[in-house]
């Protein structure tokens, strides 16, 4: 029979995707949380961060983002194409 000390080592050893994706959205916030919702949106069109403004930085509306704009985010922050998608919606 396993202690509690080992059944919490055990499941505190393996991060759970949720655990993960905290980790990738303080990155990501960390790294680009001072783009603009709308700079964002020339990536992932209008629906993207829906019912903030345009001049709203993703710092203040990540916390906030539904399922599809957060797994956008995600999704290139995770492959590296993030930084380059957000460098050439600015040029």
């Amino acid at each position: 029979m396993l202690s509690l000390a080992a059944t919490m080592e055990s499941s505190m050893s393996k991060p759970g995707l949720d655990n993960r994706h905290r980790n990738h959205d303080g990155d990501i916030s960390h790294k680009h949380g001072n783009t603009l919702v709308s700079t964002l949106r020339k990536i992932y069109g209008r629906g993207f961060a829906a019912g903030y403004p345009d001049t709203e930085k993703l710092s203040e509306v990540m916390l906030q983002l539904n399922e599809t704009s957060l797994g956008q985010l995600r999704r290139d922050h995770e492959t590296g194409h993030l930084e380059h998608k957000i460098a050439k919606a600015l040029k």
